[in-house]
Formats: C-alpha cells, sequence, structure tokens
C-alpha cells in the first residue's frame, strides 16, 4: 500500500466539494480520512485499475449509484437513558447508517436526566459509550433552573443549547417564558454557544383551540400565528444580543418573511425544516392516523409548496428528520385520537429517499439535498471535516442510488418501534452501502462511532 492507502472508492456520478458538483471521481481514502478526490480516468495509476495495486480494498460503485457524503443529522430524540424503550443509541445509530446518516445530534430532552447539567452529560455519554454504530454528538438543555450550567456545559463540548418556548411535554425539560429566554440568550451569546430553539409560542398556543381528537382540531390547535410570533422573539433577541439562534423544525411558511427580513438584516440566524413537513401534507392524513401528529404539525399543501420554495431561495438552510419516536402504546392507535396521542414522527432512516422522492419531482438536483441534509447541518454545528467530500474531510460515504423505487415497510427498519408516518409509502432512492471514516457499517458489526465535541476535528 502506499502513503496508507486503504480504501478506493470509485464512482460514475459524485457529489464532490464545496461547490457540490456531480461528476465522475474516486475517492483515495487512508486512516479514515479523505486523502485525494480526483477524476475518474481509467489510465491513471491512482484513479483507474491501477489502484488495485495501490489500496487495502477497491470499490467501484454500479452505474445506478451515485456517491455521497454522509449525511449529518442534527436533530435525532434517542431517549436514552430513561426512555429506552422508544429508542437507544444502538437502534438510533443503526436506523441512522441505513439511511445514509453518519452523524447525528443527539437532542438533551426525553432522556431521564435530561442532558441540562455536566453530570447528566456524562450519565448520557456512558449510556452511549460502545453502542454506537455512527459518530454521536450531544445538544445541552436550556431549562429555567438550570441556566447556571451552560457555561460548565459548553465547556464539557456540547454542541450548543436547546430551549422551548412553549411546553415541551414532558416536565422534566420546561420552556423558558420571554424573560428567561432573554436570560439564556444573554448567556449564550456571551459564551458564543448556538442557541437552538422550538419556536412556538405559549400564549398563542394557550389562547388556541383545544386540540380534539380528529386531525382539523389538533391542526386548530397548534396554529401558524404561534410559530410566527415566536421566530419574531428569536430574531429580536438575536438582534438585541448579537447571538447565534437556529429555528428548529419550521412547519409554518407564513414565518419565512421574518427569516428573510432577519437574514438581510445580518442577524445570525438560521432555520432549519424536516422530512415530513415537505413530503406529508394535513389532506392526506388519514382519520386517526395518529402516527402523523408531530409538534408543531404538518400542514396543508400550499404551506408545503411555499416551504421548498424557502429552501431553494436560502431562507430555510437545511433539512433533518427531528426523528421523535415513541413506543405504539403512546401514539393511541386503538382511539385514533390526536388530542392524546404522543406527537413525533420516525423517519431517521427514510429522511433521505422522502425528501429526494419530492425534490426529483420538483426538478431539483441531488447535490442540492446533499446540501440541505449533510454539508448545511454539518456546518451549524461546527462540524468541519463532516458532510462534504473532500479533502481532509473524514471519509463518511454513502452509495446512493436515486432511481430505484422501494416501499417502505416498517417491519425492516431499525427504529425501535415500527410505526412511522412512512408506512407503506412508495419512495424513489434507496442508500445501498454506508462507510464511516473508510470502513463499512452493516449494523451488524461492532459499533464503531464516536462521541463528538464542540471542535471535532
Amino acid at each position: 500500500m502506499s502513503g496508507g492507502l486503504d480504501l478506493v472508492v470509485r464512482a460514475r456520478r459524485a457529489v464532490v466539494g464545496g461547490e457540490h458538483a456531480e461528476r465522475p471521481a474516486v475517492v483515495g481514502v487512508g486512516d479514515g480520512r479523505i486523502l485525494w478526490v480526483e477524476e475518474w480516468d481509467p489510465d491513471s495509476p491512482r484513479t483507474g485499475h491501477g489502484a488495485d495495486e495501490l489500496a487495502a480494498q477497491v470499490v467501484e460503485l454500479a452505474d445506478d449509484e451515485v456517491l455521497l457524503p454522509g449525511l449529518v443529522d442534527t436533530h435525532v430524540h434517542v431517549n436514552e437513558p430513561g426512555r429506552t424503550e422508544w429508542e437507544g443509541f444502538a437502534s438510533a445509530t443503526r436506523a441512522a447508517a441505513a439511511g445514509g446518516v453518519t452523524t447525528l445530534v443527539d437532542m438533551p430532552l426525553n432522556s431521564l436526566p435530561p442532558t441540562v447539567t455536566v453530570d447528566a452529560l456524562r450519565i448520557k455519554q456512558d449510556a452511549a459509550r460502545g453502542q454506537v454504530h455512527v459518530d454521536v454528538g450531544f445538544w445541552g438543555g436550556a431549562v429555567p433552573d438550570h441556566l447556571e450550567d451552560l457555561a460548565a456545559l459548553h465547556e464539557a463540548g456540547v454542541l450548543g443549547f436547546k430551549c422551548f418556548l412553549a411546553d415541551s411535554g414532558v416536565e422534566e425539560f420546561p420552556h423558558l417564558d420571554a424573560a428567561t429566554f432573554a436570560r439564556a440568550m444573554d448567556l449564550t451569546a456571551g459564551l458564543g454557544a448556538l442557541m437552538v430553539v422550538h419556536a412556538e409560542d405559549a400564549d398563542a398556543l394557550a389562547r388556541a383551540a383545544v386540540a380534539g381528537p380528529g386531525y382539523a382540531d389538533f391542526l386548530a390547535s397548534r396554529p401558524a400565528a404561534a410559530e410566527v410570533l415566536a421566530v419574531e422573539r428569536v430574531v429580536a433577541e438575536a438582534r438585541r444580543t448579537g447571538g447565534r439562534a437556529h429555528v428548529l423544525h419550521l412547519s409554518a411558511a407564513d414565518a419565512v418573511p421574518v427569516l428573510h427580513a432577519a437574514r438581510a438584516e445580518g442577524l445570525h440566524l438560521t432555520a432549519e425544516t424536516c422530512p415530513h413537513y415537505l413530503t406529508l401534507t394535513a389532506e392526506e392524513v388519514p382519520a386517526g392516523g395518529t402516527q402523523f401528529k408531530c409538534c408543531p404539525p404538518i400542514r396543508d399543501r400550499g404551506n408545503q409548496d411555499r416551504l421548498w420554495d424557502a429552501l431553494v431561495a436560502g431562507d430555510v438552510d437545511l433539512v433533518v428528520s427531528d426523528h421523535s419516536p415513541s413506543t405504539a402504546d403512546l401514539k393511541h392507535l386503538d382511539t385514533g385520537d390526536f388530542g392524546t396521542a404522543w406527537g413525533g414522527i420516525s423517519s431517521l432512516q427514510v429522511g433521505l429517499p422522502a425528501v429526494w422522492t419530492q425534490a426529483r419531482g420538483r426538478g431539483i438536483p441531488l447535490p442540492e439535498v446533499v446540501r440541505w441534509m449533510a454539508t448545511r447541518p454539518a456546518d451549524l454545528v461546527g462540524l468541519a471535516t463532516k458532510g462534504r467530500l473532500e479533502v481532509g474531510a473524514d471519509a463518511d460515504l454513502v452509495a446512493f442510488a436515486p432511481e430505484h423505487e422501494w416501499q417502505v415497510d416498517v417491519e425492516r427498519l431499525h427504529h425501535r418501534n415500527p410505526v412511522s408516518a412512512y408506512a407503506g409509502a412508495r419512495l424513489t432512492g434507496a442508500v445501498r452501502r454506508t462507510w464511516l471514516r473508510g470502513i463499512p457499517v452493516t449494523g451488524e458489526d461492532p459499533p464503531r462511532g464516536r462521541l463528538l465535541e464542540r471542535g471535532h476535528a
């Protein structure tokens, strides 16, 4: 072997470099990093058949496959420890790898204890260690009684802080009111840390209709106006403090003009949306289909079209799963009552094909999807070696077949509980193989994922 070359991957199509160009490429990997990316020249000793003598392994993708960087999902509820019957590090990271996600960031709530102190972070890291099939980072939590713990959590390596502006759904993770949110933004701005916000306004939700059993009732209880008001508050605090803020799981396109204006003003503000908002619509939620319940909710088709427009225009930056599973009984599938069912969509394994199916139908090229689901999430949390096929990056690779059609069978997903809004959906695009730092991830091999901290390189 030459120069520690462990793997060479040849692809007729690859999404490479910061410009996300799609072209034939050959990637050389050594010691877990991408050593070079070159044009595929059959006569070259490095990129042609001569590479067979240079590397420990040479892989040539099939004609229908595209080489992508591993996706980065910065919004995953793993729920371990404490609610491991909902999900867990082993099952979540198997599902991630099968869906082309090689890095995920775990949310601080729905685990017990929530990640609001350094001790709680260490408990979570101990639970994850030795179980993870992909790399995992952690958000810290910003809750009223633990704002003085933010600096220590930041020093301990969390990638930023998560807060709610309305009820989180679990009593151990209370939301921030106007005064405590302002205090939290003062603190994170002083640390240079990122604050990520569940942006629904508590007062607006209190004024809305009480959630009844039907989907229309539930939708009326989470109006778009609640998101708009909360996003306006996030913008105001970003302006006042000069701090960095990120709007989570945007579902209401009515908030996009607020984001656009903040961006034009030069504020440090970004936003995400999720596969379910881009692929599912209120019109197709079946009666009693509580597997579709999430907060904020899936809205109408016209709203969805406007979210796609915002993504293309750059007013929404990225797409991540908000994988928020639970046990089947908490979904109340027996009664179909949207007012009482747990809110959350399980989608970690199917996010890429779900988004690509819609993007392809809208004439949006695959490199744009890679930008939204790999590079920009990595940039959001400062993981400079993730989410890109370029020299020096981690060799996190995905072989993706963009024309492969398949039907979702929830029993075959790696999620712990076979409940998903995507059950039975016909999708286009399949992940065929995934590599983490140049080593295949099958879910059956011993876990090789690492626990990431802020500043990982």
